[in-house]
């Protein structure tokens, strides 16, 4: 039996993505449904400030946190995502300028990348924040993207994790 990233990320979710302005996004409602069918006692939490305010701010702008649990059995792990609160471009929201539907969305897509640190539909996601090489631009736009051939034979290799109390992981 496959271990649980292995078993999430072989689930194809190309069916289940939206596209907006040449991004890729997966459908937050799709991926929690498909996550829950595969671990049902798993569940996520919307961090709040000590104020219950939804989001954090460095007073310029501001950002959501997320967690996702998964459980299974005995087996529970957390895996957490920050995410700015963006407007409809992808750019940071100015803080004077945050509406409620901003951080709400800003918490479903936080979600969504939470769940694909477990492995689901974390292919979606493969080299957002690297440089595109050239030639697979002009093949591919992010919206083509689907997992590579043969993604689900490849071994997963364990890495060391280290964890680190929240007030030592910087946010840029």
């Amino acid at each position: 039996m496959p271990n649980r990233f292995e078993r999430l990320a072989a689930i194809d979710c190309s069916d289940h993505v939206e596209r907006k302005n040449n991004l890729t996004y997966l459908s937050w409602a799709w991926a929690w449904d498909a996550f829950k069918r595969a671990f049902p006692d798993s569940f996520f939490t919307v961090y709040e400030t000590e104020t219950g305010c939804p989001y954090w701010t460095d007073g310029r702008t501001c950002w959501v946190k997320t967690g996702v649990t998964l459980v299974d059995g005995d087996f529970r792990l957390e895996l957490i995502e920050r995410l700015p609160v963006m407007d409809f471009r992808n750019n940071s929201v100015p803080l004077e300028s945050v509406t409620s539907t901003q951080v709400n969305k800003s918490i479903q897509r936080s979600l969504t990348k939470a769940l694909a640190r477990h492995g689901l539909g974390l292919y979606i996601y493969a080299g957002e924040d690297l440089p595109v090489d050239a030639e697979r631009d002009l093949k591919a736009t992010p919206a083509d993207r689907t997992p590579p051939e043969g993604y689900k034979k490849e071994p997963v290799k364990k890495a060391k994790v280290t964890v680190a109390k929240p007030d030592e992981i910087p946010f840029f």
